[in-house]
């Protein structure tokens, strides 16, 4: 297992209870994340993201295969593995009842970090002016921002954050993808679990698609939407037929087009690179269809998602 992998994993499997009841959570899953890169872990809810996070930060036991985490081996070194990261899960697991200087200070007295540690931290993560109120008054954003905090106490080499921005608004959490870029820049690994798939795409340098336990799909955001081609949109004008429109891109593209009746649009994933958009024009107006709008534009994570999982 070379070493420039911070997290590498082999057929790992995991099953919560037994018999005919038994839910198979993993069944095989093979990661390998680059030092220093952001990698997003996506798939829908029951996928195994959760589980996956939960084996390689040692807080459950494989069934089978095998995972090391900064070097080190989650079954035979968990203590090593521990030392090493930083954990952030999908709720902020600060005690409300003392304040985020307090918070924090406790973490770091537990992991030995210097006492300097937590007040380094509050000013990174903008929350000097209120490291002294309890955290119970803290918005949802500014918990979150001190739960990150806290599992950065000791500076990990891995961190593992598991839908981090989950209910913040929009402020907040482009403050989080401030901070976990800063990280990445920093050489720390990120693995990033999340069902915002427009924080994927600004955050990872690599994208796995888990579905049922599974890696299905993997790649860069680009590589991942190179896959699915292209997304042709039409708006026709009110007195055109849809089904006209549907047919040219049908024709062109192959792929079954998409009718929003309300909308007036027809929209198709398109692979054929050689189409574009003044052929499409072109061959709308040579079969007679009146256009109000024509567009073809790389698609989102949302279409990859849907086209390759969903």
């Amino acid at each position: 297992m070379t070493s420039t992998y911070a997290v590498l994993s082999e057929g790992l499997e995991c099953r919560f209870g037994s018999g005919r009841s038994a839910v198979q959570a993993l069944r095989g899953l093979d990661l390998a994340v680059a030092e220093g890169t952001v990698c997003g872990l996506l798939g829908p809810n029951g996928a195994g993201k959760t589980t996956a996070v939960r084996v390689l930060a040692t807080l459950r036991t494989p069934d089978a295969g095998t995972a090391r985490v900064a070097g080190h081996d989650v079954v035979r070194e968990p203590a090593a593995v521990r030392r090493s990261i930083g954990v952030t899960g999908q709720y902020a697991s600060v005690d409300g009842d003392l304040t985020g200087r307090e918070n924090l200070r406790l973490f770091g007295r537990l992991l030995r970090a210097p006492r300097r540690r937590a007040d380094e931290l509050l000013e990174r993560f903008g929350l000097t002016g209120a490291a002294g109120r309890p955290a119970r008054t803290y918005s949802g954003g500014m918990r979150r921002r001190l739960d990150l905090a806290a599992s950065l106490i000791t500076r990990p080499a891995v961190l593992f954050l598991d839908e981090p921005t989950t209910g913040l608004d929009p402020h907040s959490r482009s403050g989080i993808w401030e901070t976990v870029r800063e990280l990445a820049s920093e050489g720390t690994t990120v693995l990033l679990t999340t069902q915002y798939l427009e924080e994927a795409d600004q955050l990872a340098d690599d994208i796995v698609l888990i579905d049922e336990g599974r890696a299905a799909h993997r790649g860069t955001p680009a590589e991942l939407k190179a896959q699915i081609g292209n997304y042709a949109e039409v708006v026709v004008a009110p007195d055109a037929a849809l089904s006209a429109a549907a047919a040219v891109l049908d024709r062109l593209t192959g792929a079954e087009p998409v009718l929003d009746t309300a909308a007036r649009t027809v929209g198709v994933l398109a692979r054929d690179p050689g189409l574009t958009l003044p052929r499409l024009v072109r061959e709308l107006d040579a079969a007679g269809v009146p256009v109000v709008d024509a567009s073809l534009r790389r698609p989102s994570l949302d279409d990859v998602f849907l086209r390759l999982i969903a």
